[in-house]
């Protein structure tokens, strides 16, 4: 747990984490369910993966890679911070798309869903939508608990949730206030400041990560590469969570 005068990037150096960047996965532009195809087999080959998006449609096959692959002995646990729920049957007629993705996540029972919290939720939504994804399980969280409840509320609701289950981290960085990230699609008003983010997984040390994604920069809307700063930087909040040789607490 953190405490006062203690964080998890403290001690850290980078040079010594055993990470590299691997590059873009190849994708058949203008066909989704191709794209979704080639992400997946292409993600199976690594160990941990760290993917930076990219709209949100991604997760998906990079969740199926991590069952085709048995990493876990089940579904694992999912981490969610996003605006939006994210579980709407289609999007737009789209059957799949960054709004869908964690209907079929869900559906194809690729994580599991009462070990799946929502962080910052505060986008309309259908009440239909709002219904199924609670009557699955899933713990959403809107962005105004996190503002009245503070960060080391929220933090500890996480890990009541997930428990001692492996865990897979999203972060859509419209989870963000548009005054932090204005590079992203589908901004929303009432969001999370960086530094309550940050605050949050800072206490989430010792949770069995076991991949992360940051979705959703969209730098042709980015100012002053503001939006690329917080995505990277969350980044590197979640690499400083892990047991890896480089960091302050690996022994």
């Amino acid at each position: 747990m953190l405490v006062d005068g203690d964080h998890p990037q403290h001690g850290v150096d980078a040079t010594a984490m055993p990470v590299a960047d691997i590059g873009d996965f190849a994708i058949a532009l203008g066909d989704i369910p191709a794209s979704l195809a080639r992400i997946e087999a292409q993600a199976r080959a690594i160990k941990h993966l760290v993917a930076l998006g990219g709209e949100h449609g991604i997760t998906l096959p990079l969740l199926r890679a991590l069952a085709k692959e048995n990493r876990t002995p089940g579904p694992p646990a999912l981490v969610h911070f996003d605006a939006h729920v994210d579980t709407w049957p289609d999007n737009f007629g789209q059957a799949y798309a960054h709004g869908s993705v964690f209907y079929h996540a869900i559906e194809e029972g690729l994580v599991a869903p009462h070990r799946m919290i929502q962080v910052g939720l505060r986008s309309p939504v259908q009440r239909a939508v709002h219904d199924w994804t609670a009557a699955r399980g899933v713990t959403m969280v809107s962005a105004q608990d996190v503002h009245e409840m503070g960060p080391p509320a929220i933090a500890a609701r996480i890990r009541e949730v997930v428990g001692d289950a492996p865990v897979y981290l999203s972060f859509d960085i419209d989870v963000l206030d548009p005054a932090f990230a204005p590079g992203t699609g589908t901004p929303e008003i009432g969001g999370l400041a960086s530094w309550q983010a940050q605050a949050i997984l800072r206490r989430l040390k010792g949770l069995k990560f076991i991949a992360m994604d940051l979705v959703e920069v969209a730098p042709a809307y980015d100012v002053a590469e503001i939006t690329a700063l917080a995505g990277a930087t969350i980044v590197w909040e979640y690499l400083c969570l892990l047991d890896l040789p480089g960091n302050g607490s690996h022994r």
